[in-house]
C-alpha cells in the first residue's frame, strides 16, 4: 500500500502561481511512476503531467505544456507540480497518483494504483 497526502491548494489569481506537494507513505517510493490528474465539477478526470521513476522523464498535457513543471525527491518521498500563468480554466480538484513504473504509459488514470484525496485549486479571472 502506498498513502499519498496532497497540499498547497488554495485560491490564487490568474497569472498566479501555487506549488503542490504530494506525500508518500508506505512502500518504496522511487519504485513508482508519479503523476498529477484534475477533475473540475461536471468534466471526468484529465492527465496532467506525470514523472517516472528517477525523474529523468516527465511528460505534460498540451493544455499546461510550458507553465506546469513536475519534479520530485525519492529522499523526501515527495512529488510536485509547480503551477506558473494559472488560467481560471486550470481550476480543479487535483489528485497525485503512483503507479508502479514498468515502462507503460503515464497518461491513463487506469495506470495507477494509488490515489491521494485531492487538493482544491481555484484561479479567480
Amino acid at each position: 500500500q502506498v498513502q499519498l497526502i496532497e497540499s498547497g491548494g488554495g485560491l490564487v489569481q490568474a497569472g498566479g502561481s501555487l506549488r503542490l506537494s504530494c506525500a508518500a507513505s508506505g512502500r518504496t517510493f522511487s519504485n513508482y511512476k508519479m503523476g498529477w490528474f484534475r477533475q473540475a465539477p461536471g468534466k471526468e478526470r484529465e492527465f496532467v503531467a506525470a514523472i517516472n521513476w528517477s525523474g529523468g522523464s516527465t511528460y505534460y498535457s498540451d493544455s499546461v505544456k510550458g507553465r506546469f513543471t513536475i519534479s520530485r525527491s525519492n529522499a523526501e518521498n515527495t512529488v510536485y507540480l509547480q503551477m506558473n500563468n494559472l488560467y481560471s480554466e486550470d481550476t480543479a480538484v487535483y489528485y497525485c497518483a503512483a503507479g508502479a513504473d514498468i515502462g507503460l504509459g503515464f497518461s491513463r488514470a487506469t495506470e495507477y494504483d494509488y490515489w491521494g484525496q485531492g487538493a482544491q485549486v481555484t484561479v479567480s479571472s
